[in-house]
């Protein structure tokens, strides 16, 4: 699996496509674009590369990583796909941008959801589903088993996770999961978060002050 990340908004969210580099089909995780010239960014790799937008996924529904869902579902023909709780959140979208002083962005609402042990397909490629709520209500980790890749959303950063004060938020069940669906992978899995840099399980493992 291929994979290449945008730092977008005002949050300097991590949207990242990955793709089948045989089949050309790709998806998006955690579409953030704010800003024209960010979607244009996004839009110019997906032609440049000949990709073949399959998927929109969402690890969460907090509005910073999902800014950009009007427009690859209007421009890619594709609908959001996220777990059943998280369209709590994706329903009060615009609320959150109020709240955080965000430009106003519609809700999301995903007519398609996803659960833990779910897998999606591109070509060949497998994306397995993990749920890891204490983020959120609902949220998603993908796991890509034949590239050592792992996508975290907000769940889990290098050196740091996610904070659990927000609605549908809980710390002990956020460093459960954790601890029992992202740090069971193999030890040099790449921890792709929603934020920041990248990382890998044993890193995390072995010097992450809030799992040990």
């Amino acid at each position: 699996m291929k994979a290449a990340r945008f730092m977008v908004n005002a949050f300097g969210e991590n949207t990242y496509i990955i793709w089948d580099d045989a089949s050309r089909e790709a998806a998006i995780i955690d579409p953030g674009m704010a800003k024209e010239h960010e979607r244009e960014k996004v839009d110019k790799y997906i032609a440049d590369n000949n990709l073949v937008l399959k998927f929109m996924l969402f690890t969460h529904l907090h509005a910073d990583h999902a800014l950009g869902a009007s427009h690859i579902a209007s421009r890619y023909g594709i609908e959001p796909i996220c777990s059943a709780e998280e369209n709590v959140l994706g329903a009060k979208i615009p609320e959150q941008c109020d709240m955080f002083g965000l430009a106003p962005a519609p809700p999301v609402v995903c007519a398609k959801t996803i659960d833990d042990g779910d897998i999606l397909n591109l070509g060949d490629e497998e994306i397995h589903v993990l749920k890891v709520p204490g983020h959120s209500p609902g949220g998603l980790v993908f796991h890509i088993p034949s590239s050592n890749l792992v996508f975290t959303g907000d769940t889990l950063f290098c050196g740091s996770i996610g904070r659990a004060d927000l609605p549908g938020g809980d710390e002990n069940l956020l460093i459960s999961g954790i601890k029992s669906k992202i740090l069971t992978l193999p030890p040099d899995t790449t921890v792709c978060p929603g934020h920041g840099d990248v990382t890998d399980v044993q890193t995390e493992a072995q010097t992450n002050y809030f799992l040990r």
